[in-house]
């Protein structure tokens, strides 16, 4: 990786979501300038059949380019592309949220639509065993580890201290990041992002936390319940507000929006990521999957208010519904349908 790079070659790595909606895959190409916007890069194509996206005998699909970042591994003026996947007819691929959610987006950006995430995820080691944790047993209970310092406490710094700086190289809008109640488990956040915007920095944060870890041979869980008994899963809380809810007065839309969401719980937690009942449960600081609450300060609510907003009288509302392998494309988009377009079931 010391050697020289030609002058007038770049490479640019095509990132995508695959058939599952939840992993990634990339390849990378070389091009005889350095991109400014994606719009400046072809389309290009790949084998369908082999990401859960075509069948053999129909298997080209398409990658279109929509947010470029710099490459924090191969650096210089090489870049990172994300793309949406399109079909033979130039439709959106079924893991492709990303159109859906940007024509959402669109008649409502006049309410400037701001979103946070909170991305908890759980470190493995290549055996499935959670790293750091000993083979034949469990480490002490929980209580210890939530932003805690020590090799007694804390697996996997050096893997989420890369991750951060990587981010911050590549341009995503990460704005911090915490080691987290179950050991093995962190969280970083991304945010606050406009519109769908959120989705394509979570995104490529995933994929850099993914290529991170493989470099420690380490890998990456969004798994929303990764370990069963008394131990916390992982979830994707999301942080929403409009220049409405931020300006004065602004608890009154707040509120507005906890009243509609509660009469589509059963629409988002359709959108809110798999096997995330495993998590739902009323325990370990999450809401009961099978109603709706919202609380001032409350985190065993399905949305929280935090204190602070209460007492300010403007602000955001926390949804802690979304698991941590949610689709965020998804997740915003429900959002806006929910509490900006008024849709109904």
């Amino acid at each position: 990786m010391s050697l020289p790079q030609p002058d007038e070659k770049v490479q640019v790595s095509y990132v995508w979501i695959d058939g599952t909606g939840e992993a990634l895959r990339y390849k990378t190409k070389t091009v005889n300038f350095e991109p400014s916007h994606p719009e400046e890069l072809p389309q290009w194509s790949f084998d369908g059949s082999s990401t859960g996206q075509a069948q053999g005998q129909n298997s080209d699909r398409y990658l279109q380019p929509v947010a470029m970042f710099r490459d924090p591994f191969k650096l210089g003026k090489n870049k990172l592309v994300l793309c949406e996947v399109y079909d033979q007819d130039m439709q959106p691929a079924e893991s492709n949220r990303r159109k859906s959610c940007m024509d959402a987006m669109i008649p409502v950006m006049h309410h400037e639509p701001w979103f946070g995430m909170e991305q908890e995820y759980t470190l493995l080691d290549v055996d499935g065993q959670p790293f750091g944790w000993p083979k034949r047993g469990f480490p002490g209970p929980q209580g210890p580890y939530y932003c805690g310092v020590g090799a007694d406490r804390v697996f996997g710094r050096d893997i989420e201290e890369a991750h951060y700086r990587a981010c911050l190289y590549a341009g995503i809008d990460i704005s911090g990041t915490n080691a987290e109640v179950m050991p093995s488990q962190w969280e970083y956040q991304v945010g606050p992002s406009v519109g769908v915007d959120l989705g394509d920095h979570m995104w490529m944060a995933r994929f850099l936390l993914d290529r991170v870890a493989e470099d420690f041979g380490a890998v990456v869980s969004l798994h929303p319940k990764p370990v069963s008994g008394d131990w916390n899963g992982a979830g994707a809380h999301i942080n929403f507000s409009t220049k409405e809810m931020r300006g004065e007065g602004g608890l009154k839309f707040i509120t507005e929006a906890c009243e509609k969401l509660a009469a589509r719980h059963k629409h988002h937690i359709g959108k809110y990521g798999k096997n995330n009942e495993l998590r739902l449960t009323g325990l370990h600081e999450t809401s009961s999957m099978d109603r709706f609450s919202f609380g001032v300060a409350d985190r065993s609510a399905s949305v929280r208010i935090p204190r602070a907003v209460q007492d300010a009288g403007k602000g955001y509302l926390e949804d802690r519904r979304p698991g941590s392998n949610c689709d965020p494309y998804a997740v915003i988009e429900a959002l806006v349908r929910t509490c900006l377009l008024d849709e109904v079931d």
